[in-house]
């Protein structure tokens, strides 16, 4: 009865509901992805092989429970034998909020399980990391498959997206509040923010979910109202082709043969790389570049506006995107990273304030980015839509896949970025106390020439990479077509195919 009351109250557009799970969810990963590292490290004291050990296995399991999860929710929609039923949208809608109402609240809970030490440091990091990202694929995919779900034209999807920038951005205010209550020696405070931020999201997902689901059973009853007025009219003749069911082995050969996918995750892949190098290496650009140039407060705002950035610009990007296109504004920032770059490279390491824009920049125009590209793999799904004359678009799936080919690029980041600072420098960054052993008058100025070489290499570290990247992702989009009057065409005939296919068969009245 309550529920009732709140849905007559409640008038909240589609975007808007949308838009507020990407706030549910990004309350609790902005603070999972500060803190968990350290909360093990120095409150729990876990050991270095135990640390690794579960970083390992969680990268192998974070890559390749994408497809797994993707292809579990989806694979109704590839086996011909079932989805001759003809599934309608609402239903395929319906499908993914069930998924969403369901695993909202258990990722709630599994983030929750890193602030209370309840096994060996060892045992829980590796459970807890596993647990927390399945149900954040979950969580994800279903939600960007929603994107491709709810709406086909671009001005809608764009419009969708805004509304999760928009979240995002609000989400991200958790990260500063968190701020007041962090503290290693006294834990306390700092577990009620956390069941505090679950309960926030736990109950956001359900009313969420349940708001959508109210909007979108009117259409499924229509649907199956009107498939029973149209039993009789069928012709009952066996099919002169036996329909074939789709395997995941058959799919991936599809996917191979997808020009367009290809050409994506290769560009996307050192998109992924370049944002985690970003976030990897951003506090040692500030340590050896400009700590003994600006104050603490200073370095502390770059930090801060690295984080909700990204989602404000990217409302502006996604205006951009209704204007010129989705290629057209991906292409621009490409170009954009390579100048800035290039005049980054000509002004030298001691135009502070430049620096300063540019460390900032290159986070926030990266990571913006990034957002913008879910919109392009939506544009994919529709074309495999109609490559592959699908029942129903392979949404979460499709976005598995895309995350497998990419998702390598988080552990290249670190590996290629610690690498090459030890190859220019001498620096290993694994032993914090390298710096500190210089410490007598005879070594002083030894000490100096180190810090100025250090300060060299990552300066060119930190031009040279989105210089490399920028090349690399401008190839790559070249090749990529699904654009202009080719990503018309898709649109327009998955818009068609669902109204044939229903239409197909039946008798002349």
């Amino acid at each position: 009865m309550g529920l009732r009351l709140v849905s007559g109250v409640v008038h909240l557009s589609t975007p808007v509901l949308y838009g507020s799970l990407s706030f549910f969810i990004s309350v609790l990963h902005n603070v999972f992805l500060l803190y968990y590292v350290d909360t093990f490290v120095s409150v729990y004291k876990i050991d270095k092989l135990s640390f690794w050990i579960g970083e390992t296995i969680f990268l192998i399991w974070n890559s390749l429970n994408d497809p797994l999860f993707g292809w579990l929710s989806d694979r109704v929609f590839l086996d011909a034998k079932q989805s001759s039923i003809d599934i309608s949208a609402p239903e395929v809608v319906l499908k993914r909020l069930k998924a969403l109402r369901r695993n909202g609240p258990l990722f709630a809970i599994s983030f929750l399980a890193f602030w209370v030490a309840w096994a060996h440091p060892g045992v829980q990091f590796l459970i807890c990391l596993c647990l927390y990202d399945s149900f954040l694929t979950m969580v994800d995919l279903n939600h960007n498959a929603l994107l491709a779900d709810l709406a086909v034209s671009a001005e809608e999807r764009a419009s969708l997206n805004f509304h999760c920038s928009l979240f995002s951005a609000i989400g991200s205010l958790s990260v500063f509040a968190s701020y007041t209550v962090w503290n290693k020696e006294d834990f306390f405070s700092f577990r009620i923010f956390c069941v505090i931020l679950a309960a926030i999201s736990a109950i956001g997902f359900t009313v969420s979910t349940w708001l959508l689901r109210q909007r979108f059973e009117t259409g499924a009853k229509i649907h199956h109202e009107q498939e029973s007025m149209l039993k009789g009219l069928y012709v009952d003749e066996p099919s002169a082709v036996p329909e074939k069911r789709v395997t995941l082995v058959e799919y991936l050969k599809q996917l191979s043969k997808h020009r367009n996918f290809l050409w994506f995750v290769s560009m996307n892949l050192v998109q992924v790389f370049h944002c985690h190098f970003n976030s990897n290496f951003f506090p040692l650009f500030l340590e050896h570049l400009l700590s003994d140039r600006i104050s603490l407060s200073t370095g502390s705002f770059l930090l801060g506006i690295s984080y909700i950035a990204p989602h404000l610009n990217n409302m502006y990007f996604l205006k951009m995107c209704q204007k010129y296109g989705v290629y057209s504004v991906v292409r621009c920032l490409f170009l954009l990273k390579l100048g800035l770059s290039v005049l980054m490279l000509l002004a030298g390491p001691d135009q502070i304030y430049l620096l300063c824009i540019f460390i900032a920049s290159n986070r926030v125009f990266t990571e913006g980015t990034c957002k913008l590209l879910n919109l392009v793999v939506t544009d994919l799904v529709d074309e495999d839509f109609v490559l592959n004359r699908r029942k129903q678009a392979a949404s979460a799936l499709l976005f598995g896949m895309v995350a497998l080919v990419t998702k390598p690029g988080q552990t290249f980041a670190p590996l290629i970025g610690t690498w090459l600072i030890c190859v220019y420098t001498g620096y290993d960054i694994f032993q914090r106390d390298a710096m500190n052993n210089i410490s007598t008058e005879r070594e002083l100025d030894s000490g100096k020439i180190l810090t100025t070489t250090l300060r060299q290499g990552c300066f060119y570290l930190l031009v040279f990479i989105p210089i490399t990247c920028a090349l690399l992702q401008l190839f790559a989009w070249s090749h990529f077509t699904l654009r202009g009057k080719r990503l018309l065409a898709v649109k327009s005939c998955r818009q068609a195919l669902p109204q044939n296919t229903s239409t197909q068969d039946i008798k002349n009245i």
